[in-house]
């Protein structure tokens, strides 16, 4: 089903409480008496964290015949100044690109950012001399700091890669570039929530350390798996986090909807995610997200988890 443009307002509304009032009255604005009444959001039975789903069709969307993306944040000629960013994540692009393409040499400063591969294989290339064509399991990290230029191209001739590319702000201006490759089984994920990435200073070995209060998780749900998160941080103290249910079935336009068949995750006993969807949760350091897989037998899910100051 394609998404409406009230539905559209409805989200906007929503992710609105969570930022500043000028923003929420911006929102109000957009959004028609009617449906501002319904407008409404979960609160998890197993917690009181607040979930809002963030829909895989809701998301922003480009095919430019080479790439086909989808845009968790406002990115490129996608605009919603309602989702411009959640704590210090602004980026989660979901992308497809062809062989024997990708993009090219371009310069970022002031962001983490990293490259979790999903399938396929992509060469990076940059500035500081690095060149590695990266594979499924891996994560590619760069802090950009004072600057750095870099390409991603897929050299394949017969095979898409398909990636999540995340950018965050760091908690420092300023820092000297520099990179990281990781990489991380699928047979750990299988066999719970895998930290890929932490705080500096906090890393565990093998994880990439960031500039930032931020962690990221992923694992792989089989039939009738669970994980458990406890959030990070000072207990007592607000804590956000975001999950993304990647498209892993294959791909779809937002007038599709969700992949038939795919994967299904339900958070905290409630809200369910399909395959491009992703929710947003606000709780408290120490209390708990529970992940759990229902729907097609078989089917696989895999997800990844940010937590956030």
């Amino acid at each position: 089903m394609s998404p409406s443009r009230d539905n559209l307002t409805i989200w906007s509304l929503l992710l609105a409480l969570f930022y500043s009032p000028s923003t929420l009255r911006s929102v109000l604005r957009r959004v028609p008496s009617n449906l501002a009444k319904t407008a409404s959001f979960s609160t998890s039975s197993i917690t009181r964290m607040q979930i809002i789903p963030r829909r895989s069709a809701d998301r922003g969307h480009a095919d430019h015949d080479w790439l086909k993306s989808y845009h968790t944040f406002s990115f490129a000629s996608y605009f919603d100044h309602a989702f411009t960013g959640f704590s210090s994540l602004r980026v989660i692009n979901e992308d497809r690109v062809h062989p024997s393409t990708g993009f090219g040499t371009h310069s970022h400063r002031e962001y983490e950012i990293f490259s979790y591969i999903i399938d396929g294989e992509l060469q990076h290339k940059d500035s500081m001399g690095n060149v590695e064509i990266l594979k499924r399991g891996d994560v590619q990290f760069t802090s950009t700091g004072t600057g750095i230029a870099h390409s991603e191209y897929n050299i394949n001739r017969t095979h898409p890669v398909h990636f999540l590319q995340i950018w965050a702000k760091p908690s420092e201006s300023g820092l000297q570039p520099s990179y990281y490759t990781e990489t991380f089984s699928d047979e750990a994920k299988k066999a719970g929530l895998v930290r890929l990435i932490a705080p500096s200073g906090k890393t565990g070995k093998g994880e990439i350390p960031i500039v930032q209060d931020f962690y990221m998780y992923a694992s792989i749900l089989g039939p009738d798996a669970v994980r458990t998160h406890v959030l990070q941080g000072e207990e007592g103290k607000e804590r956000k986090a975001y999950v993304h249910v990647t498209m892993r079935s294959g791909y779809v336009t937002p007038k599709e909807g969700n992949v038939d068949g795919g994967a299904m995750v339900r958070v905290n006993g409630d809200v369910v995610l399909k395959e491009g969807d992703g929710a947003f949760i606000v709780g408290k350091a120490g209390e708990k997200i529970e992940l759990a897989t229902l729907g097609a037998a078989g089917k696989d899910a895999e997800i990844v988890l940010f937590d956030l100051a």
